[in-house]
């Protein structure tokens, strides 16, 4: 595996994925640039925002993983396509507005482009596909 792919992994298997044994804050600390940017369809964020809105994601949905399924790599870049699954039980008893009891599941994708320097992510481009997982929990 490649220093970028080593560099990249953690963020999904040990900051996204809900995981009791690891610590998000500390392992995002460790692997993003303190100059690092998320970029979203609707707004940006910084490391700090990006930590405390992964804590309110594992609340949510207890269960969340974010399971890389293709990886690519161009230069200083990362691009991960993954498959996203949970089972939203927030104590609102709301998933993004949508009422929810932790009954229903979904599974959804995600895609993500990260850029690398220096042996840390300064930024990363993402989309997630959120109207599907709403649909599959509404049902």
């Amino acid at each position: 595996m490649s220093n970028l792919k080593e560099t990249v992994l953690p963020f999904y298997e040990k900051a996204l994925t809900v995981n009791s044994d690891t610590n998000p804050a500390a392992v995002l600390n460790e692997i993003l640039a303190d100059e690092f940017i998320s970029i979203g369809t609707i707004d940006n964020k910084n490391s700090e925002q990006l930590i405390g809105q992964l804590g309110f994601f594992w609340k949510m949905i207890p269960d969340l993983i974010w399971s890389p399924q293709e990886i690519i790599e161009s230069g200083n870049q990362v691009i991960v396509r993954s498959k996203v699954t949970g089972t939203p039980n927030s104590p609102e008893g709301k998933f993004f507005g949508v009422p929810t009891d932790g009954s229903k599941s979904f599974e959804t994708m995600s895609i993500d482009i990260h850029t690398v320097e220096n042996g840390k992510i300064v930024k990363v481009n993402h989309i997630e596909d959120w109207a599907t997982a709403l649909k599959q929990v509404s049902k």
